[in-house]
């Protein structure tokens, strides 16, 4: 098994999921991090108290300097990650190729349902998946309850906390922790 494990950043509002952000880490340490360059959705993230608050911050998006309009965004282009802001086609496609390149893919997320459908949707529908990417991702969080652990037991993440590639990586992390624990138990 080769797994992949992913973390979506997304504006959601009951009917649809709009991607922010996505990060993938790979087990043979191939990572994967873009921002949709899609001004609607951001401009809806910055009007949005929890992503504002959470997520907002890690992004390359910034307050523009804008005397007459102080509610004014733009995008940061000396941000570390402006490189990364991409058009959702372009995202997909590297996605598709990233996740084609891992043999025998599993996808792990944190309550991953909503990212799964943000990982489909990518492609349209959840029919066109691309060969080779699975039409599920197992839970870290279900893998959690089998196993009879509290969520508080599992390693913590150092920083970034809803930075996607920070939140795969520490996914990744949680899932290893998750594996051996099993094994010590010989529930692997």
């Amino acid at each position: 098994m080769s797994a992949v494990d992913y973390d979506f950043e997304f504006l959601e509002d009951g009917h649809t999921i709009r991607p922010i952000s996505i990060g993938m880490a790979a087990d043979d340490g191939r990572e994967y991090y873009a921002v949709v360059r899609n001004e609607d959705t951001m401009y809806a993230a910055v009007r949005h108290q929890w992503l504002r608050a959470n997520v907002v911050p890690h992004l390359p998006f910034r307050r523009a300097d804008v005397n007459e309009c102080p509610d004014a965004w733009d995008w940061a282009d000396d941000h570390p990650d402006m490189h990364r802001v991409k058009p959702v086609e372009t995202i997909a496609n590297e996605v598709r190729i990233f996740l084609q390149a891992t043999p025998d893919l599993h996808l792990w997320a944190w309550y991953g349902a909503y990212d799964h459908v943000a990982l489909a949707q990518l492609f349209g529908a959840m029919v066109e998946l691309p060969a080779g990417i699975p039409m599920w991702t197992n839970d870290t969080r279900q893998e959690c309850a089998r196993l009879r652990l509290d969520p508080d037991d599992l390693p913590r993440q150092p920083s970034d906390v809803h930075h996607a590639l920070a939140d795969a990586r520490h996914n990744r992390a949680r899932r290893e922790f998750l594996r051996r624990h099993a094994a010590a138990l010989g529930r692997a």
